[in-house]
């Protein structure tokens, strides 16, 4: 069984996947920090010095941090339309395989 599952980390698919994990983290983190520390600022002042972070309603015990969202959504947004890209890149240049294109 341990031979097994050397054989099974050691296939390129599952250190692939590993590294793009990584990547992945680490790229989430610096877009985290585009939207928190420069985009949303500069939206806050654009729509009146509003603090995106900073909004928030309180009903009863419950505080609803809707800024916090908006901010969420601006960061995925970014992350998406990043990814869009790289793929479109990737398919304009050939790296993947036509193959298991034409059968999707």
């Amino acid at each position: 069984m341990l031979n097994e599952f050397k054989k099974f980390i050691a296939q390129g698919n599952v250190l692939d996947l590993a590294v793009a994990v990584i990547i992945g983290g680490a790229f989430g983190k610096i877009i985290g920090s585009l939207v928190d520390d420069i985009i949303m600022p500069i939206v806050g002042v654009v729509i009146g010095g509003k603090n995106f972070s900073g909004m928030a309603v309180t009903i009863g015990d419950a505080t609803i941090k809707y800024g916090n969202f908006i901010q969420m959504v601006v960061q995925f947004l970014i992350i998406a339309w990043v990814i869009f890209m790289i793929v479109k890149v990737a398919n304009k240049a050939g790296f993947t395989d036509k193959k298991t294109d034409e059968k999707a």
